[in-house]
């Protein structure tokens, strides 16, 4: 614990190389001494046949519930990030992605998450650059994501998080955005809320003044229920772990962003993706030394 704050882990660094959910849990217990986790769409897809599915969702539950590892939350991993979802052009693929999301929910309850969450989805070059199409997918978007609330409370899930990303063709992609959706949503069955990347907010090219965890953090604050960490330099969306050289995440910056901010209290996951044809030993190695890292620099 780093005050009230806590670090949590996203398990996209074991895609396509820890699979075997009693060997996962114990490394993330064991090896990196974590105890609340965000699970990867990426190692269970929400679209798999129910039974057996149902199946694999309990096998990391009972794995990690050994370990004492908490799963808080389920998340979209890369599979499903390369879908446009509910800002597709096409109504039928936003329908497509309202079931999709309805199953994700269904999956992180059964799994013992309190939270779903995912970017919401991304609009076509020329639907983002239409100022009705922005305004009419978007007030759809709105909708879907209300009747989702609706549907998560019926099935006992607590929260939504979206995650906000700098790209003009989603939503929310800059702070003011953040707010102005968080505000629209309002009065949903069950809350709504932000998940902010560190790695999103700090993308300079596209956010230009706005690349700064700061500006984010004090600006979206009341609206933030979630935290995604990485290590950066701001010129891509890198997902580093914390040995890489370059990068601008320094424990004294996450500390004074987080505390100054009054967000001690959230969980901030590590989210380290790594090229699919890294080392898996190398991908190990790093994880370890990030998270002896982090625990030492954070006091978590």
């Amino acid at each position: 614990m780093c005050g009230l704050m806590k670090l949590g882990l996203n398990l996209s660094f074991a895609v396509k190389r820890w699979l075997d959910p009693v060997q996962l849990a114990g490394m993330v217990k064991n090896d990196f001494g974590v105890e609340h986790v965000q699970f990867t769409w990426d190692l269970i897809d929400p679209w798999w046949p129910d039974e057996q599915r149902d199946i694999m969702i309990d096998q990391y539950k009972q794995a990690f519930e050994s370990e004492g590892i908490e799963i808080d939350a389920t998340f979209g991993g890369l599979a499903s990030y390369s879908f446009a979802h509910l800002l597709a052009p096409s109504k039928v693929q936003r329908d497509i992605a309202f079931l999709f999301f309805k199953r994700a929910i269904d999956m992180t309850v059964r799994m013992g998450g309190k939270v779903m969450g995912t970017p919401v989805g991304g609009m076509s070059y020329d639907d983002a650059r239409d100022l009705s199409r922005r305004k009419k997918l978007y007030e759809e978007m709105l909708a879907y994501l209300r009747a989702l609330a609706k549907y998560g409370k019926i099935k006992g899930l607590e929260e939504i998080h979206i995650e906000a990303t700098p790209l003009i063709t989603e939503f929310p992609h800059s702070p003011e955005v953040c707010i102005k959706m968080m505000e629209d949503l309002e009065g949903t069955d069950i809350p709504i809320r932000l998940l902010v990347d560190w790695g999103h907010a700090l993308y300079k090219p596209l956010l230009k003044e706005e690349a700064d965890i700061e500006l984010w953090f004090q600006k979206c604050a009341p609206y933030i229920g979630s935290i995604h960490l990485q290590q950066t330099d701001g010129l891509l969306d890198r997902h580093w772990d914390f040995t890489h050289e370059g990068g601008i995440v320094t424990p004294e910056l996450i500390k004074k962003a987080t505390t100054e901010a009054g967000l001690d209290n959230l969980t901030q996951y590590l989210e380290v993706v790594t090229i699919f044809e890294e080392d898996d030993d190398k991908v190990y190695e790093g994880m370890k030394k990030t998270m002896d890292y982090l625990h030492k620099e954070l006091g978590c």
